[in-house]
């Protein structure tokens, strides 16, 4: 961890989310103990990234997030990312694969990136896990690490980034589950390959769902799929449509 790092997450974040939240981590012992891996975690706020890196980094294992690269261009956040490592997502842009060459780096230099494999806030109105796009699956079968599955859930409380504002008091519960490792060595290492990446991402979810049921008590839903129920845009939750018939969704990995 640089000195900078340790500053800017125990200086600054962790103070922050310590002042509007009470976060409650279980299952620490199953991260690696050495060399890198794929963090993964569902993503309801904007505020997910921060809570996720922190029941990593109180533990001393530093990791980097591919982030949007909007949350760089705040004046104070995008400070502290920058210097921090963290990684930008151009999404829809020609530089857009550039975040995922990065972070294949970093994997193979023994560093730790986290992902959300939804690939942005889940548009969910149950607000469940949706289906996931394959970037962590990618770079995990790339570089042969394993997968850490994270669930969590309260985050959302404090900000609610579906037009529900900033609520910092009373201090809300955040609750952290980190699951065991996933190998999906067993489905190569040839990303080309895209039954073999579709299947990978979706053991991915399946395990980040599984942690977020435990979290909740309930029984998750099918995933929403936004090309099958259907994107509702920036800033909007989805509506479900009703279920399909078996064997007419796909799992919406591409």
């Amino acid at each position: 961890m640089t000195p900078f790092y340790r500053f800017a997450s125990r200086g600054a974040i962790i103070p922050f989310l310590k002042a509007v939240s009470r976060q409650h981590v279980t299952g620490t012992e199953n991260i690696p103990p050495s060399g890198g891996f794929v963090a993964v975690a569902n993503h309801l706020s904007d505020l997910d990234s921060l809570t996720a890196m922190r029941a990593l980094v109180d533990v001393d294992v530093p990791a980097y997030s591919l982030a949007k690269s909007s949350l760089f261009e705040i004046p104070l956040l995008g400070r502290v990312f920058k210097a921090g490592g963290q990684i930008p997502v151009y999404r829809d842009t020609a530089q857009a694969g550039n975040a995922l060459v990065e972070a294949e780096r970093r994997l193979r230099a023994g560093d730790v990136v986290m992902v959300f494999p939804e690939g942005t806030l889940s548009r969910d109105p149950l607000q469940w896990p949706m289906t996931g796009k394959t970037g962590a699956a990618r770079l995990a079968m790339a570089t042969g690490v394993p997968v850490l599955p994270m669930g969590q859930w309260g985050a959302q409380d404090i900000i609610d980034s579906f037009g529900g504002g900033f609520h910092p008091f009373p201090r809300k519960d955040v609750r952290v589950v980190i699951g065991e490792p996933l190998d999906l060595s067993r489905f190569g290492s040839d990303t080309t390959d895209r039954d073999a990446v579709r299947e990978a991402t979706a053991e991915i979810m399946r395990a980040i769902t599984a942690l977020v049921e435990q979290l909740r008590g309930l029984k998750a839903p099918r995933p929403y799929d936004m090309r099958y129920d259907g994107d509702p845009g920036k800033g909007k939750r989805g509506v479900r449509r009703p279920d399909p018939a078996p064997g007419a969704q796909d799992g919406g990995t591409a």
